[in-house]
């Protein structure tokens, strides 16, 4: 038997040794021949006994192509496939996926929010267009004007041009950067999306669900801050039990949304804002929560939207919640400029600190870096895990200090 995944990059490339663990063979297909560049690094076609690539054609010659698997479902990698998963599902295995009907919304921030309207979920004030006069007139009539308000493009990742601007400020030169560019995830900026700035706590709900049936698999608290226009800059990432206060209130909300948005069957990873007036959606996306997420989510838990999946197609289980096994955070470390890193060795100590686990820094002394933006040009990031969240407290708060102390000399741009 045969498992077919579309796009099987980011976090979605663990999906063929996942399936080969259980006897499948593992088939990628690909909107294009080549993944795009931000996640280049994780497409391995040595992985899969083949590779079908949409390229041109119609989907419906895809399908016909796949068709020799005789798929009783399919996959999608990340991003970048759930698109032409819905469509290959609706044709190959219809109702075994998310609603058909609906696949727009899953894909689209401002869909997703009037997909919210009309289902009567709370929702944070937005609007999306390509005219800026237009969005010029939402902002007077809906008094943001005189407000702090977020501008972002309606389909992208990784929290890529997401920018906050002040009461007064000027926002259309960050309206002319975002409109026709070329995103992470291989997409053009159709138009620009226009939201209230929302106060409160930041949370990513990750949820698997089988035929309408909503489970969680972990939810965790983010940190972030911000530099200039740029928020969304991560500090922490901190899972919580499912019995916590804030999870038991984010829960029904987040089902709500899954409904809302036709997601039936597989991932879910939306992110959420608790505010002082209850939960608000910024997106949900239709597949497994990405930069590694898999992987401190089984050292925290023991499971994953990876393993659920298979668990699901294989053997149609179904589990409604999670169990905490260890507390764990996700540290990341920004770099404050661009310019070449000048101190690398500060952090040699965190591995002797007591609840590391594990840690990435692909740069040292001497490197080139760029400024932090995103979740695409971090410096690096350290794993702290274990029974004592205090003892992660402590840890994450040394890590920290020794952030402050980054010494890179800033390029002189000529």
């Amino acid at each position: 038997m045969e498992a077919i995944i579309v796009e099987p990059v980011s976090t979605g490339h663990e999906y063929a040794d996942a399936f080969r663990a259980e006897g499948l063979t593992p088939i990628a297909v690909m909107v294009a021949g080549e993944a795009v560049e931000a996640v280049h690094g994780t497409w391995h076609p040595e992985n899969f006994a083949a590779v079908h690539v949409l390229g041109d054609r119609p989907v419906e010659a895809l399908a016909e192509e796949l068709r020799q698997y005789r798929p009783q479902w399919l996959v999608a990698g990340s991003e970048m496939g759930v698109q032409l998963c819905d469509e290959l599902t609706a044709i190959l295995c219809p109702g075994t996926g998310n609603d058909a009907a609906t696949w727009r919304d899953r894909r689209d921030k401002w869909r997703m929010a009037q997909a919210l309207q009309r289902a009567g979920l709370p929702h944070l004030r937005q609007h999306c267009s390509a005219d800026r006069d237009e969005l010029d007139a939402w902002i007077a009539a809906q008094g943001l004007a005189d407000e702090r308000f977020v501008v972002k493009p309606p389909n992208s990742g990784a929290t890529e041009d997401v920018h906050l601007v002040q009461p007064g400020e000027d926002w259309h030169p960050i309206f002319e950067r975002i409109l026709g560019k070329l995103n992470y995830i291989g997409v053009r900026n159709e138009g620009v999306l226009v939201q209230e700035f929302a106060e409160g706590t930041e949370y990513l709900v990750d949820t698997y669900s089988v035929d309408g049936r909503h489970g969680l698999v972990d939810v965790c608290r983010y940190a972030k801050h911000r530099r200039d226009d740029r928020i969304g800059i991560y500090e922490r990432v901190q899972f919580l039990p499912a019995d916590d206060p804030d999870v038991l209130e984010l829960r029904p909300y987040v089902f709500g949304v899954l409904d809302a948005l036709g997601i039936r069957n597989g991932p879910g990873h939306s992110e959420v804002m608790l505010t002082k007036q209850g939960p608000r959606l910024f997106e949900t996306a239709a597949r497994p929560a990405g930069g590694g997420h898999q992987m401190i989510t089984r050292m925290s838990t023991g499971d994953s939207q990876i393993a659920r999946t298979v668990a699901h197609r294989l053997r149609g289980e179904f589990k409604d919640s999670y169990d905490l096994r260890q507390h764990l955070s996700a540290v990341f470390i920004s770099a404050p400029a661009t310019g070449v890193w000048r101190n690398g060795d500060i952090f040699e100590g965190v591995d002797a600190l007591p609840t590391f686990v594990d840690k990435h820094f692909p740069f040292g002394t001497g490197d080139r870096v760029v400024a932090t933006e995103d979740l695409v040009t971090y410096l690096a990031w350290v794993i702290l895990a274990g029974p004592d969240p205090e003892q992660i407290e402590a840890d994450y708060q040394h890590i920290k200090a020794i952030e402050s102390r980054i010494d890179i000399e800033p390029e002189v741009r000529a």
